[in-house]
């Protein structure tokens, strides 16, 4: 058999020729792909069955037109994409994202990480992703609502309850999946499970909107028991302040930590006296203000342009939740050197390569997205779940079952890592579980 080097680099030669001027998807499919030469040497039955030529390319890639007329009746038109990656081990399952960045090359690349992280969770859900390059900041509720029903009208055929279940990433939250489903409903006539995180009037699970942020924290807690520390007194930065970043915040406080800065896409606060996520709450869930608004109302914080100078700030800990590849080697270098002992992702990819060995060649903790981040999507499939049986559980039974999953998840990822001859190392081991159970279903069922 062929080297497992020689596979991977002949996969990847694929991979850019058939989709050029996708960085972050050529990224995304490297870094599983090296993760999993360890995987390819034991298992050469996945080679000759051409599972790793199967797995990077999508069943399917939806593109399609967006026109929606804005307040002052001009008619604007923008992109939707929804990639269904992988529906091996159940329906396509990941978030919409409503952002200026998005093209197709950044959803394939959330839609591939999607497959992995969704399989961590074990529950019966595949990989997939959707948005577009619609900017809900600064637009009325009017425009949000008309452009989501635009979206929904086309994006409506391709999804359903037993098929494709999207759920909210940037851009979209509560506001925009209750119009999303309105149209879903009004055109199909159909009330069921077919987004996640939606109102709870309508469907929606307590501790939804609290899931991707708190199951980062469990994860980060299960990591730092392993060298006997604990969350209590440590110094902490989280970037971003979206769903993901508040609720993180919220939780690494109840648990005795003190978070210092948080972030922006045009800055960053400092408050060393711990930031009061009430005013951040208040600001950007409420009134949807920028986050250097926070300074107005506690004036002994400092509001600092450009938000990935917020790395420049001394802590323990390191909870990136803004957007990928936000912090690069150079950022890496200055956590490592003002102290940091423990990086846990909330966003997708937020660290590149070269930041990834940086934290790994000096003994960093380092949990990477695939696990870390993947209490969202397990708490959207027990809304699923749910929605099937026409019931609704308390916050503290979802909580409670989150927190399982998300320990799950660490213990699963650390067991591989060590099977796998990288003891240690979350993301050869997070990479390898998820492959190992998707790989295994797409071998079972034959050539699909």
């Amino acid at each position: 058999m062929e080297s497992s080097k020689k596979v991977v680099s002949e996969i990847m030669e694929q991979v850019i020729k058939r989709n050029p001027n996708e960085p972050e998807f050529h990224q995304a499919v490297l870094e599983v792909l090296e993760s999993l030469e360890p995987a390819i040497e034991k298992h050469p039955e996945f080679v000759s069955a051409g599972i790793l030529q199967r797995i990077v390319e999508p069943e399917r890639q939806i593109i399609f037109r967006v026109p929606w007329v804005d307040d002052n009746g001009q008619m604007q038109v923008n992109r939707g994409f929804r990639v269904q990656f992988n529906s091996t081990v159940g329906p396509y399952k990941g978030g919409l994202r409503f952002h200026p960045s998005v093209n197709v090359g950044i959803i394939k690349f959330l839609g591939f990480e999607q497959i992995f992280k969704n399989s961590l969770t074990g529950l019966p859900i595949g990989g997939g992703k959707g948005g577009s390059d619609f900017d809900p900041k600064g637009k009325s509720d009017g425009e949000v609502m008309r452009f989501c029903q635009s979206f929904m009208t086309e994006l409506y055929r391709y999804i359903g309850a037993d098929v494709d279940v999207p759920a909210g990433d940037i851009g979209v939250g509560g506001r925009e999946i209750g119009y999303l489903y309105g149209q879903y409903k009004r055109i199909t006539g159909l009330y069921h499970g077919v987004l996640t995180g939606k109102g709870l009037a309508y469907g929606g699970s307590l501790a939804r909107t609290e899931a991707t942020g708190y199951g980062l924290v469990y994860f980060l807690e299960e990591m730092l028991k392993a060298k006997r520390q604990t969350l209590a007194n440590q110094e902490v930065v989280i970037s971003g302040s979206g769903n993901v970043a508040i609720y993180a915040a919220e939780k690494v406080s109840q648990l005795g930590a003190r978070v210092v800065a948080m972030s922006d896409s045009n800055g960053y606060i400092y408050d060393s006296e711990g930031i009061k996520l009430d005013t951040v709450r208040q600001l950007k869930e409420v009134e949807r203000k920028r986050i250097k608004s926070y300074v107005k109302i506690h004036p002994s914080a400092q509001y600092h342009e450009g938000s990935n100078g917020i790395w420049s700030v001394k802590c323990n800990i390191a909870l990136p939740c803004a957007t990928q590849n936000e912090i690069d080697g150079e950022a890496a270098s200055l956590l490592v050197s003002n102290g940091v002992m423990a990086v846990a992702e909330g966003a997708n990819m937020p660290s590149t390569p070269e930041a990834v060995k940086v934290f790994q060649e000096n003994n960093v903790l380092f949990g990477p997205a695939k696990a870390s981040n993947a209490g969202g999507v397990a708490t959207s499939a027990l809304e699923m779940s749910q929605n099937s049986m026409r019931c609704s559980w308390t916050f503290e039974e979802v909580d409670a079952k989150l927190k399982d999953i998300m320990i799950n998840i660490y213990r699963q990822t650390t067991r591989v890592a060590s099977e796998y001859g990288c003891e240690g190392n979350l993301v050869k081991g997070a990479n390898i579980a998820g492959f190992l159970k998707v790989a295994s279903a797409m071998m079972a069922q034959g050539a699909v």
